[in-house]
């Protein structure tokens, strides 16, 4: 996100009654405070849209092996750390920026040697590119809390971007089977994942319950982004 784009940010914020502090362009920690504050408002301004150009093409090895994309949250801080980047292969930070992990994608072609891939998703490495949010330190399940870092729509939207531009560069068809969470993986793949529930809940969609709900609305939403690029 640029400065110009976190200035709108900012602008629309106050605009709905939120504080974001100085309009300067710098996603501080007043603007993400506002920023979550406006999650649960009745007001809450629209963000600024994600590119739909999120990941520099040099990120992008060509291959023809990758099928599907999982998407995650860290369970950790907005902040990317050195453990998400040996795990996933395109982290977004708490103000919608894209990191790159330390594997490329084509690590992931083969798992055989053991560590030379992002293990993401258990037993269902290979073929798979690995994404996620950085958020959720702290989260439980049932009752649900978001914890201290919850996952804010700005990091959404800018994650499906980054998942349109995938399957329009890997070629991958955008399916229940193709584009899913975690929490997906064990239900639809058939592949034990331990009881891990990225995402049946999404901190700024409390209306969405369940793996298969938020799923849904991650791949309408990554439609909508691969639309929007295509446009």
């Amino acid at each position: 996100m640029s400065k110009t784009d976190v200035k709108e940010w900012q602008n629309a914020l106050k605009a709905a009654g939120f504080n974001p502090g100085t309009v300067d362009g710098d996603f501080g920690p007043n603007t993400l405070e506002a920023s979550i504050n406006s999650l649960g408002g009745t007001h809450a301004p629209t963000p600024p849209p994600a590119s739909p150009h999120e990941l520099p093409e040099e990120w992008l090895p060509p291959s023809s092996q990758m099928e599907r994309v999982i998407a995650h949250w860290t369970a950790g801080s907005h902040s990317v750390s050195k453990t998400d980047k040996e795990h996933y292969h395109f982290i977004w930070s708490g103000d919608g920026d894209a990191v790159r992990g330390d594997k490329a994608v084509t690590a992931n072609e083969s798992t055989s040697d053991n560590d030379g891939y992002a293990a993401h998703c258990k037993n269902c490495n290979s073929g798979s590119i690995g994404v996620s949010v950085a958020c959720m330190a702290g989260a439980t399940e049932s009752p649900f809390y978001s914890g201290v870092y919850p996952m804010t729509k700005i990091q959404w939207d800018h994650m499906c971007a980054g998942i349109a531009q995938l399957c329009a560069f890997y070629g991958i068809a955008i399916g229940p089977k193709t584009v899913l969470s975690h929490g997906e993986v064990e239900g639809t793949l058939g592949i034990d994942q331990s009881g891990k529930w990225d995402f049946t809940r999404l901190s700024w969609a409390p209306e969405l319950s369940g793996a298969k709900a938020c799923g849904d609305r991650l791949r309408a939403d990554v439609k909508a982004a691969l639309e929007g690029a295509s446009t």
